[in-house]
């Protein structure tokens, strides 16, 4: 955590990430179990009791170019592992709208190329159609050979289909998109 001598807590960025996660984070105190749990942990700049802890003393500004909230991959661990029953991957995602929306540049800027290329993927075909969201995820990142050797073996296992799979529920996929961009 950020380390100046004295941090005021801020109650309002507690209430607003509360109010938007719908997650009781002024509950958790600081049992680690989210952290000694989560498989990314090592790869993070702060750990998730950290992110619940800066979320309670309201610092904002160092959340939001943080690069935890990028890496986390909303495996549920840490939520499984909450005696408060705190969803914490919920409050990573949470945060990562926030910090999409206050226009912060992320810390790590091809998580959230990829994170566009999926969402993009399921509103398009209501499901992940992963041979287009790589396509989409290269073309914004402009990163097209770093692992064309691992893409030419995944499609040649056929573990990548040349066609997106059908979906009966394709309309309602798409109202829940329309509706959430509605909101924003």
């Amino acid at each position: 955590m950020p380390s100046s001598a004295a941090v005021q807590p801020d109650a309002a960025f507690l209430a607003v990430v509360e109010a938007q996660s719908g997650q009781p984070v002024s509950r958790c105190f600081q049992c680690r179990k989210c952290t000694l749990g989560c498989p990314l942990a090592f790869a993070m700049d702060y750990t998730p009791n950290q992110v619940l802890r800066m979320v309670q003393l309201g610092l904002e500004e160092e959340l939001m170019r943080s690069r935890t909230i990028w890496v986390c991959a909303a495996c549920q661990t840490c939520t499984a592992r909450c005696p408060n029953d705190i969803d914490v991957a919920h409050l990573m995602d949470t945060l990562r709208q926030l910090s999409h929306e206050s226009g912060v540049a992320p810390a790590e800027p091809n998580v959230v190329a990829f994170h566009e290329a999926v969402l993009s993927s399921i509103r398009r075909h209501g499901r992940l159609f992963e041979l287009g969201m790589v396509a989409r995820y290269k073309l914004s990142t402009r990163d097209f050979l770093s692992d064309a050797r691992l893409g030419w073996e995944m499609f040649r296992r056929g573990k990548l289909k040349f066609l997106p799979a059908g979906v009966r529920a394709r309309g309602e996929i798409r109202a829940m998109f329309e509706k959430q961009q509605r909101k924003g």
